[in-house]
């Protein structure tokens, strides 16, 4: 008896149905990116955070670059529309200056976000097709940005946010509140000129 004669589950593998399995590949392979960095990133590492198989990240991302391209394009899709939705219920200027303030001032909520959003810019300096990613991304989020506040000054206010956010992930105590608010009052006035 060959083993295509074996009945299911006698020498036999039978190939699960699981359709979310390429979306967990990716979702691990963020976690990785946030503990490990692009650099100590693994297809073993994403196959193990998963719980798949090692043969299904090779089989489902022909390389780890490619993983990890596709990885950083999964979270830019689902941060874009994350941060757009953060402003649908913003009607005055204090409610979107309470908004930017909770951006960099988010805490443990927001911190992986902000790591993986750097490892994308730290990997983006070496890579073009990530480059244009950041681009896009940038552009995205200072459209959403200039609904409020138009163009030049959501450009201002997008550079002063991710300098702040920086600032914050590194920082060895939490920048006040009123700092961070202040910061944000005066990138959000017209420039004198």
């Amino acid at each position: 008896m060959n083993e295509a004669e074996l009945p299911a589950g006698e020498g036999r593998r039978v190939r699960r149905h699981d359709p979310e399995r390429r979306t967990r590949i990716l979702d691990a392979a963020l976690d990785v990116l946030v503990t490990d960095g692009a650099a100590g990133m693994t297809h073993r590492k994403v196959a193990a955070r998963a719980d798949v198989p090692l043969g299904s990240v090779t089989y489902h991302f022909a390389s780890l670059a490619e993983l990890q391209k596709q990885a950083f394009a999964w979270y830019v899709e689902q941060r874009t529309a994350e941060f757009e939705g953060l402003f649908t219920e913003v009607k005055t200027r204090e409610d979107l200056i309470g908004v930017l303030v909770e951006l960099v001032q988010g805490g443990p909520s927001r911190r992986r976000s902000a790591v993986l959003g750097f490892e994308l810019h730290l990997a983006a300096l070496r890579d073009p097709a990530l480059r244009a990613l950041t681009q896009k991304w940038t552009r995205d989020s200072r459209a959403v940005l200039a609904r409020f506040t138009g163009s030049e000054t959501a450009g201002r206010l997008d550079a002063l946010l991710e300098g702040l956010i920086m600032h914050a992930l590194l920082a060895t105590e939490q920048e006040p509140r009123e700092a961070t608010r202040a910061a944000i009052v005066q990138a959000l006035a017209p420039v004198a000129g």
